[in-house]
């Protein structure tokens, strides 16, 4: 989505938001116009985030979200369960996917 596209739908990215500037700090395993999933740096677990700033985007983009979401983590993890609790960032949407049982990745 163009700068042009932004202004005309209302969704934004922030300069100085961690999640906007979308840095490729751990792998990412997808991306497309409405999210992006890495590996949550702090967790270790597949997390995707919303590419524009705020806490609620559209029905339609967390139906989008969630369903990416749900392939990687399949992949990754197997059985999983969704956090949304946005804990360290409380002012960009995202969510995590967590391991069945767990809270971090990687064997934590």
């Amino acid at each position: 989505m163009s700068m042009g596209d932004e202004s005309r739908t209302g969704f934004v990215r922030v300069d100085g938001c961690d999640l906007c500037r979308a840095a490729r700090l751990t792998p990412w395993y997808h991306e497309d116009e409405i999210c992006w999933i890495a590996e949550c740096e702090i967790c270790e677990v597949p997390m995707v985030v919303w590419r524009y700033h705020g806490v609620a985007p559209p029905d339609g983009h967390v139906a989008h979200m969630q369903d990416r979401l749900r392939e990687v983590a399949t992949a990754e993890l197997g059985e999983f369960y969704v956090d949304d609790h946005m804990r360290n960032i409380p002012d960009h949407w995202h969510a995590h996917a967590r391991p069945k049982g767990a809270f971090f990745g990687r064997g934590r």
